[in-house]
């Protein structure tokens, strides 16, 4: 099911450019864009809205003021050209706040966050594994100009090169400019594992393993020197040894 996503902006050319940002992405559609609050007010009484994109300097009555009117907001991502907004929105519990112009990298790791927070909510306590159940689980990655899907439960471990790093899942492999502590915030931290400073790994992929080394399929491992009792642990809390 897709996401569905209602954009909120006075100025036409910053609804087109997240218009133009959503289209790049498979799993949302816009249900509506809107000019003010008093007509997005009228879209959420008619239809079902999950993620709201809001500007904050509108006519009649600003975005904050019209999130605060809300009793049950869609998750929201502050769109807006002023910084000193950003604590107002924070206290508002939104998803994130995007300073324009709204760069598409800067947009897809809002997206991202957003999706993190409602799988962690769509995910009953009782339906985890000691790993933590990822199945459905997905994140956006951007490689050369092409936005990319990528279910978490498929990677097997992901590399660091340098500014980049490689995603080796299942079925291919992902080149993705990212830092892997970046990539390492955006994954479960209760099903992915820092091994070594070049390797992040998947445990529920984890074949077999030593004091120095990890098997996944296809490959082996090194368990850095700096992690190796943290990676042990870990291994052992998942119920793999």
């Amino acid at each position: 099911m897709k996401t569905k996503c209602l954009i909120i902006d006075d100025e036409p050319l910053a609804r087109a450019l997240l218009r133009k940002h959503v289209e790049k992405l498979e799993n949302i559609e816009i249900v509506a864009e809107c000019p003010d609050a008093m007509k997005a007010l009228q879209v959420l009484y008619n239809h079902s809205v999950d993620l709201m994109f809001l500007d904050i300097q509108m006519p009649q009555i600003t975005g904050l003021e019209f999130l605060r009117t809300l009793k049950n907001p869609p998750r929201t991502i502050i769109t807006t050209a002023y910084r000193e907004y950003a604590l107002d929105g924070y206290d508002l519990e939104v998803v994130d706040y995007l300073l324009k112009p709204i760069t598409f990298e800067r947009f897809l790791k809002s997206v991202n966050k957003y999706y993190q927070l409602v799988q962690g909510e769509s995910v009953p306590h009782s339906q985890t594994s000691n790993t933590g159940s990822t199945e459905g689980i997905f994140i956006y990655v951007k490689e050369n100009k092409k936005v990319i899907k990528v279910y978490v439960s498929e990677i097997l471990y992901i590399e660091g090169l340098s500014e980049y790093v490689k995603i080796h899942t299942v079925r291919k492999r992902i080149i993705t400019k990212s830092s892997l502590t970046q990539m390492e915030e955006k994954l479960p931290a209760d099903s992915f594992a820092r091994i070594h400073k070049s390797f992040i790994v998947n445990v529920s992929h984890i074949e077999s393993f030593t004091a120095t080394t990890v098997d996944v399929p296809g490959k082996e491992l090194p368990i850095g020197r700096n992690y190796k009792d943290s990676v042990l642990n870990f291994i052992k809390a998942s119920g793999l040894a």
